[in-house]
């Protein structure tokens, strides 16, 4: 297999599909964030990338990967750091809809640069973006993703919905939950009041699944559903994580599996973490008889009850 400098993978992602990378910063970390739960080794945060590969290196490497191994489902451009710090973004976009041959197109950013106009304006360009927004209150946000000075909370925020307003791809909102940090009920309910006006078509609430930069504890599966019952009804929260807890099982009888299910609408990985196998049989015999709905959203099948009726609620002031 050849090696790449800028390309690696592919990956398997329950969230994506089999996705292969290009990476913008291969030569070290170079983030304007300095992130609590990184897996990568701490570093000072930047504001630019420093040497970053040519336009032209990415292309050919990818080209050569796409023959490599043509069998993937998405082309996501990361970074060791923060892509849309990349200052070349615009036209590999370009090169890369030249040779992508169908393939879907997809960036994992910190959306630390989504309130400039140009960044929106090649973001839009993707078929998702994928935005992480571990806190919505200043405190928080400076706690948790330790940004350069220059970035601004409120920005963000407020880019985040000026993009949504004109992006016709798939928007996902990603907060990484770092107990005592994020998970408190106040930071909760400044979610309550900020995601709703924001239109995501899913959020992934997640916990640490690698070794961090800074000693933190990951949260439970138990946790994390706990928290997830927290936020508004009409958010589309997705459960992310690469290990569930086998002690999360739980008898369900079917009054309980429906209320389960339409407090909050569960994909089938969540359904086999939570429900043991008589519970799984309950399940699918409810779903046989139509009293279990499915929708596909952002990517992933929900089941439920009664589906999160999303609607963008006005922009409130404070964020």
């Amino acid at each position: 297999m050849t090696r790449y400098r800028t390309i690696f993978g592919p990956i398997p992602s329950r969230r994506f599909g089999t996705s292969l990378g290009i990476d913008l910063s291969p030569g070290k970390k170079q983030c304007n964030y300095d992130c609590l739960y990184c897996e990568l080794a701490a570093a000072k945060p930047v504001e630019s990338i420093e040497n970053p590969p040519a336009v032209d290196e990415v292309t050919s490497e990818l080209k050569a990967a796409l023959k490599e191994h043509p069998d993937i489902d998405v082309i996501t451009i990361t970074a060791n750091g923060e892509p849309t710090l990349y200052p070349f973004l615009d036209e590999l976009i370009d090169r890369i809809d030249a040779v992508k041959n169908g393939y879907r197109t997809l960036i994992l950013t910190n959306a630390s640069t989504i309130h400039l106009p140009h960044i929106r304006t090649t973001l839009a360009r993707l078929d998702t973006v994928k935005l992480s927004l571990d806190c919505v209150t200043p405190e928080c946000f400076r706690k948790l993703d330790r940004p350069v000075p220059s970035v601004d909370l409120k920005k963000i925020v407020e880019g985040i919905r000026e993009f949504r307003k004109g992006y016709r791809g798939e928007m996902i909102l990603e907060i990484l939950m770092v107990k005592g940090i994020n998970t408190t009920d106040e930071e909760i309910e400044a979610f309550n009041r900020i995601l709703p006006t924001l239109g995501a078509d899913r959020i992934d609430i997640g916990t640490v699944d690698r070794p961090p930069a800074y000693p933190i504890e990951p949260l439970s599966y138990r946790e994390l559903h706990a928290i997830a019952g927290k936020f508004d009804p009409s958010l589309p929260i997705h459960i992310a994580g690469r290990h569930k807890a086998k002690e999360a099982k739980g008898a369900f009888s079917d009054e309980e599996i429906l209320t389960t299910l339409r407090k909050r609408p569960l994909t089938m990985d969540d359904i086999e973490t939570l429900f043991d196998e008589a519970t799984r049989k309950r399940f699918e015999a409810l779903l046989k008889e139509g009293k279990i709905e499915t929708k596909r959203i952002g990517g992933l099948t929900f089941y439920g009850t009664e589906f999160f009726k999303q609607k963008v609620k006005k922009s409130k002031k404070s964020s």
